[in-house]
């Protein structure tokens, strides 16, 4: 077993820059002495270590920090909590964008890539494009989105509003684990959420946990479907079958027939 501060990998060479080293690496240890108050955010999907390099020409500097956290699915949570859908996307690792000049980040596998350069150089802006792109290259493991991700209906969904929500989903503890997309219809705003369990016996634990706070019993283990009104979020939409379960906020309940559709749609 690896190290937590262990890279395997190398920094790529990028022509007419010399590569250095002034940062230590950071662990969950003395990851506040880094990005301070973002820390906590990172911790909470399950980050090992960020190694930091620099490349300098001159006064021009590209920084580059390399988040490992432990595994493709808290990586994108990471991700995709910093992004926004208004931002330029790219093609490389398995999503990458570009927030603002000057600013490139993209994540694959368990790594979560950030470059950034101060130069208004439009050289600069192009050296630090190929420079992500050879990271791409370099980082070991899967350049494709989470399964679950790909499984979102496409009708009327936000594009590149999906993210992956490792613990107290909708504020319940007991709520983890979730994938969630956002989705307008009609002028409505609505989140679905997805939670995959190991066994059709959780997804029923679960199912249930969610219920008791209103009140309720699902009547069958192996599968259900309710509407009901959730203290924290208003008006939720639960179904659930075999290892599945999804959840949809921000519809009434005078909406149901745009739940069941969705719902339908998912777990048919």
């Amino acid at each position: 077993m690896l190290p937590v501060s262990a890279q395997p990998y190398s920094f790529p060479e990028l022509k007419g820059y010399r590569i250095v080293s002034n940062y230590p690496v950071f662990t969950p240890d003395n990851l506040w002495d880094f990005i301070d108050g973002a820390a906590d955010g990172y911790l909470s999907y399950g980050f090992e270590n960020v190694h930091i390099r620099e490349y300098q020409k001159g006064k021009d500097i590209i920084k580059v920090e390399i988040y490992r956290h432990k595994d493709r699915n808290n990586t994108f949570g990471i991700y995709s909590s910093e992004r926004s859908p208004s931002y330029r996307f790219i093609a490389i690792g398995a999503q990458g964008y570009i927030a603002d000049e000057g600013s490139l980040n993209f994540f694959k596998d368990c790594y979560y890539v950030k470059l950034r350069t101060y130069s208004g150089k439009e050289k600069v802006q192009r050296d630090m494009e190929s420079l992500a792109l050879r990271i791409a290259d370099m980082l070991p493991g899967d350049a494709s989105m989470p399964k679950a991700v790909t499984e979102f209906p496409d009708n009327n969904r936000v594009k590149n509003a999906e993210r992956y929500i490792n613990e107290s989903v909708l504020g319940h503890e007991f709520l983890n684990h979730a994938f969630q997309s956002e989705y307008q219809v009609d002028g409505t705003t609505f989140n679905i959420i997805l939670i995959d369990k190991e066994t059709p016996a959780e997804t029923a634990k679960t199912a249930a946990l969610l219920l008791a706070g209103a009140g309720l019993e699902p009547e069958s283990a192996e599968e259900g479907k309710y509407c009901f009104r959730d203290g924290y979020n208003g008006d939720i939409f639960l179904a659930w079958r075999g290892t599945r379960m999804v959840i949809i906020s921000g519809l009434a309940k005078d909406q149901s027939a745009i739940a069941d559709r969705y719902t339908g749609e998912i777990l048919r």
